[in-house]
């Protein structure tokens, strides 16, 4: 007789409707000598259907077992599970990168990613020993724009830690919690969880000897940014732009809070992206769509250098579509990122 099978008639009417068998609370269930003897489990913390629960159970059996069969329903307290240790993160993998620099944005779709990317890479074709930790837990695209979707990080074991191992392509190592998620998997988290897993995106990874660890932060300004950078020693950080008049309040957010005395971060500049647009075709010929010289008048209002105008070239979202990031290349826009490399490293 399958007593399992009869007690999943008890439902939990508090629950949803689940019966006690997909809860957990049966312990156990057994015939032994023609007696019947069910053990249901329940938490430390009083179930206020405790009651209920046992008498419809011992309902279920009666009604279910050939007549006079004896039935005996007991209850136990189910002690909790123990809980997973609390993972110690130190800086202890980031003591070998000389420089933790940060790529930030007022707000989002300005290209901060794509910027992030390139200037990883042109680093990287600089001689330079590079990282790039996505720590934009909320839509992490570097793995699409690296090409590197599908691939699972390796994990190892070091003095009883357990570490990730970055992904490598184009000389530099990426690690991103895209990794990780499936492409169409939203990330669904409130604040303490994605501050707990963007610390895992650069502390819990084995980065060795690096000159340059970018964080590609996420956009805006918040608590998970404040927890950045209080928790890893980032050094400073490059603010990015697009051109309008209207970004310079989202620009002044980002100043502001690299600023504020409780972070106390230097900023290194400003890079204006999508600066103007040029064809391909004509690399000569530049179209100011989003307007001229917005980059220019938010360093000056700020007291920030311009490192860096990136004109919009359609090679650009191509490149980064199909995971050929335009750094790679010797158009313009290449040129660009490989000037504001050299800007960097110098101010650095």
């Amino acid at each position: 007789m399958d007593l399992l099978k009869i007690l999943e008639e008890v439902v939990h009417p508090a629950l949803g409707e689940k019966n006690i068998v997909e809860l957990g609370l049966v312990e156990s269930a057994e015939e032994i000598d023609g007696k019947v003897e069910v053990v249901l489990a329940f938490p430390k913390k009083p179930d206020p259907l405790k009651d209920y629960l046992v008498g419809a159970t011992k309902a279920a059996l009666i009604r279910n077992l050939p007549e006079g069969t004896e039935v005996e329903v007991r209850t136990v307290v189910k002690a909790p599970a123990n809980k997973p240790e609390k993972l110690e993160l130190t800086l202890e993998q980031v003591s070998c990168v000389r420089h933790i620099i940060g790529v930030a944005s007022g707000k989002g779709g300005v290209g901060k990613s794509t910027v992030a990317v390139n200037l990883a890479i042109a680093l990287a074709r600089a001689g330079y020993k590079v990282g790039l930790a996505d720590a934009d837990v909320y839509g992490p695209s570097v793995p699409l724009m690296t090409g590197t979707e599908g691939e699972i990080p390796d994990a190892v074991k070091e003095d009883g830690k357990d570490l990730i191992i970055p992904i490598e392509k184009y000389g530099v190592k990426w690690m991103s919690i895209g990794y990780f998620a499936q492409r169409s998997q939203a990330l669904i988290w409130r604040g303490p969880m994605a501050c707990s897993a963007l610390k895992q995106m650069v502390l819990q990874v084995k980065w060795g000897d690096l000159d340059f660890l970018l964080i590609d932060m996420p956009p805006g300004t918040g608590d998970i940014h404040i927890s950045l950078l209080q928790e890893i020693p980032v050094e400073g950080a490059i603010i990015v732009t697009t051109p309008q008049a209207v970004a310079l309040s989202d620009v002044e957010k980002g100043v502001d809070m690299f600023r504020n005395k409780n972070i106390a971060r230097k900023i290194y500049g400003i890079v204006e992206n999508m600066a103007w647009f040029t064809p391909e075709e004509h690399p000569d010929e530049k179209y100011y769509i989003f307007g001229k010289g917005g980059g220019a008048s938010m360093a000056e209002h700020f007291d920030i250098p311009l490192l860096a105008q990136i004109p919009l070239v359609q090679s650009i979202c191509e490149s980064g579509d199909s995971g050929e990031p335009a750094a790679l290349s010797s158009r313009p826009d290449s040129l660009a990122f490989i000037a504001l490399a050299s800007a960097l490293a110098s101010a650095v």
